[in-house]
């Protein structure tokens, strides 16, 4: 590690009060690990920045004991009380925002600005779950029988389990936890073990929220290996919902072993998103969104953008647009402003990367720019632009790469049909002046993604806005709409306030 970066780091690790991380955390206070170790390494050297000890099946099984406990109790705190503690949390996110930003950066490798604003989503997700502690509404129904009322009424759920994965360390945890915590449930997070000091780090901070508030135990960290703390997880009872982000092959494991114990799964997985541009799109705007959707996070978000279609009008204008773009990317140093593109994760990263252009070639298609590794420190690659087919074996499989497929198409209906001929179905975009393409590309008929775009790019998401997917991308919504009920159970309540006792559909029964 560079002189510079190690002493950010230091810096950034000391003002957060992560002296030595550990890998479990129960009612507040770091436990002791038996398990393997970790190692965290910087995406942009390769070298190792820390060591974490792992938690083992008897760890995981403290950290549970401890956040099924603190159910007893939180669950009891009304709802707007509950608030102002996820209150108190994202005001102490705003205060460590700078550090917690530069920490994910270098952990993570997304360029200083992305870091920043991962940070800002946890922000902006406590202000939404602090407003929303105060509308866990349920109806009220009119009853067919006299002097009987009705309504249902929501209550917390039990210890929810949250899986991350290494692309968004910390924010994809703050939208489970947020809103779980304002529903009444306590959280167990096992983040990926490529990014344990991100993690450490939030719950550092949670641990101080929740001391001072007197609430040990609703937030707990437990990092470790998917065969002993995951499948522990998954498998656990006490755990009535599984939140994950990851694979598609994650995510059919995890439906595997929840569902026939009667779990709740809330599924985030893998996306192949297209963008279409029409003849009549604004080019400009088309090529700024689509580089930042490819390009961004160095091509590691689920909403990337992997495949590109391509009126055939404009196809050959845009494609050249793409090529000049592309050349202008600067490629290092994710804590430099004016970076704009950073290194993979690791070298299997890297790998994957080089194997799916490979495949590509072999199938035909056409590297048109980019695609090699670097050769420097790290794990950094060049963007790249590949023209291919709809039907090739490479383009229906998602690559967590900056690779960009551009597909010619005939028209709208063609891009309809191409868009969602793959298994994913996670996000989705137009770029168009015609209303009535864009209306058909948002109607029934139309794109069949949980999200769909028209003239913005495919990447990014707003809280508020429930986010997810369909088909293969596992059919789950966090972080907006109606997403709270996911963490609450319901229950219908009547309420009989006469002397008889009348039953419903006019049904008979007199001793």
């Amino acid at each position: 590690m560079t002189t510079s970066t190690a002493q950010v780091l230091n810096g950034v690790l000391g003002r957060l009060g992560l002296g030595d991380p550990q890998s479990g955390v129960a009612a507040g206070r770091f436990l002791e690990a038996h398990g393997p170790e970790a190692v965290s390494h910087n995406p942009a050297t390769g070298e190792p920045i820390a060591r974490v000890r792992m938690a083992s099946a008897g760890d995981y099984e403290a950290v549970m004991q401890a956040a099924q406990k603190a159910f007893e109790t939180w669950r009891l705190v009304p709802a707007p009380a509950r608030g102002e503690v996820v209150r108190e949390l994202g005001n102490e996110l705003r205060r460590h925002k700078q550090d917690l930003g530069r920490l994910v950066s270098i952990e993570n490798g997304k360029i200083l600005s992305e870091g920043l604003g991962e940070v800002q989503e946890m922000i902006d997700i406590c202000d939404f779950a602090v407003g929303l502690s105060r509308q866990l509404y349920g109806l009220s129904m009119h009853s067919e029988r006299a002097s009987h009322r009705m309504y249902e009424q929501w209550h917390p759920l039990g210890p929810v389990g949250v899986i991350t994965a290494f692309n968004f360390p910390v924010a994809v945890w703050a939208w489970n936890a947020a809103v779980a915590a304002v529903c009444g449930d306590p959280v167990i997070w096992k983040p990926s073990h490529k990014v344990p000091l991100c993690a450490a780090a939030v719950q550092q901070i949670c641990n101080r929220v929740m001391e001072a508030q007197g609430c040990p135990g609703v937030f707990n960290l437990v990092v470790g290996s998917a065969s002993e703390v995951g499948e522990s997880l998954l498998a656990d009872r006490r755990v009535p919902l599984i939140s994950a982000t990851g694979s598609c092959r994650m995510g059919r494991r995890i439906a595997e072993v929840v569902g026939p114990r009667m779990g709740r799964t809330l599924l985030e997985l893998g996306g192949n998103n297209a963008v279409t541009v029409l003849d009549d799109a604004d080019l400009d705007l088309a090529t700024r969104a689509v580089t930042f959707a490819a390009v961004g996070t160095a091509g590691q978000r689920c909403t990337s953008t992997r495949r590109l279609l391509l009126q055939k009008g404009i196809a050959a204008e845009m494609t050249e647009r793409l090529e000049k773009v592309y050349a202008s990317v600067r490629i290092g140093d994710p804590l430099d402003p004016d970076t704009l593109m950073g290194p993979l994760i690791d070298e299997d990263a890297v790998e994957a990367m080089m194997r799916a252009l490979e495949q590509v070639r072999g199938e035909g298609g056409e590297v048109l720019w980019g695609g090699r590794r670097l050769q420097r420190p790290g794990h950094f690659v060049e963007p790249a632009l590949v023209r291919a087919r709809a039907d090739m074996k490479i383009v229906q499989e998602e690559t967590f790469a900056p690779i960009l497929y551009l597909i010619e198409v005939r028209g709208v209906d063609e891009a309809i049909a191409v868009n969602n001929g793959v298994t994913q179905g996670l996000s989705s975009a137009i770029f168009t002046r015609d209303l009535l393409a864009a209306e058909k590309f948002l109607s029934a008929a139309g794109s069949d993604c949980g999200i769909a775009n028209v003239n913005i790019g495919t990447s990014g998401a707003e809280i508020g806005g429930a986010f997810g997917g369909e088909k293969d991308t596992g059919g789950g919504r966090e972080a907006g709409s109606d997403a709270w009920r996911l963490y609450m159970r319901r229950q219908t309540v009547t309420i009989n306030y006469g002397r008889e006792l009348p039953l419903a559909q006019g049904v008979k029964f007199d001793l």
